[in-house]
């Protein structure tokens, strides 16, 4: 199995993202690295970014920890502080947050990915008005699979998000990524995501997404992506994180 407490690919990580009414919610992460070691920490400050239609959405930051409760058993915690420039406006303030659960029920052997599900809860912390959170709970239910062979890793699967509200429509979301590490400093990969519409006068959406790990050390690294919708408003992603293991 590959060493669990290497940092994956954080593509995507845009599910986050306080979505005002003219941007569609964005799609959860491909990404899904396997839960950390028993005890282990996961500690993030983090910005991502979404841009379409001259339109910002982003987290100026967002904090993010995940902690090893149990074998095979992850806790997850995000606290964002949000930006949102929309109709000549511009807000900033506390967002949505976001708590989640991830277990691997299947560990990885030569022949069998490692699979695991990780539901996540988005709970209504944002100011709706000013664009800084949806105004409901939403939750996502996923299960991913993942598979390494030496320094080549590829992993992915799907899922279905509720999306309660007026004029909203719940969706699934799907997402394939490949990664290779060059070297014990740097890792790069891609994926590619496709997401049916979560308003009921939406579109369905795909595009891809490049991005990277930078290990300092065992316990600092350096994660980033951007990535471009393929269909739909023409979405710009971007990602930049600090992570520290402990």
């Amino acid at each position: 199995m590959k060493e669990l407490t290497k940092p994956r690919l954080a593509f995507s990580f845009l599910l986050l993202l306080p979505a005002p009414p003219t941007i569609p919610a964005p799609p959860s992460s491909t990404a899904d690295d396997p839960p950390p070691v028993y005890h282990l920490h996961e500690d993030y400050v983090a910005s991502q970014q979404l841009l379409a239609g001259g339109e910002t959405n982003a987290t100026l930051p967002h904090f993010e920890l995940n902690f090893g409760v149990i074998p095979n058993m992850q806790l997850h915690l995000v606290a964002p502080l949000g930006y949102v420039h929309a109709a000549g406006a511009t807000h900033y303030g506390y967002a949505d947050t976001e708590i989640g659960i991830k277990y691997r029920f299947v560990e990885e052997s030569e022949s069998c990915p490692q699979i695991g599900a990780f539901p996540l809860v988005e709970i209504p912390t944002g100011n709706e008005e000013k664009g800084l959170g949806n105004g409901k709970i939403q939750a996502f239910v996923p299960v991913w699979a993942q598979k390494s062979w030496g320094k080549l890793t590829t992993y992915g699967g799907g899922g279905f998000w509720y999306n309660p509200g007026p004029d909203r429509r719940n969706w699934g979301f799907a997402g394939w990524e490949l990664q290779y590490d060059f070297s014990q400093a740097l890792t790069l990969g891609g994926e590619l995501y496709y997401q049916t519409a979560d308003t009921r006068d939406g579109q369905s959406s795909d595009g891809f997404t490049f991005g990277g790990i930078v290990n300092l050390n065992e316990q600092n690294h350096l994660l980033f992506s951007i990535g471009h919708s393929l269909s739909g408003a023409g979405e710009t992603s971007s990602y930049i994180a600090y992570q520290l293991t402990i």
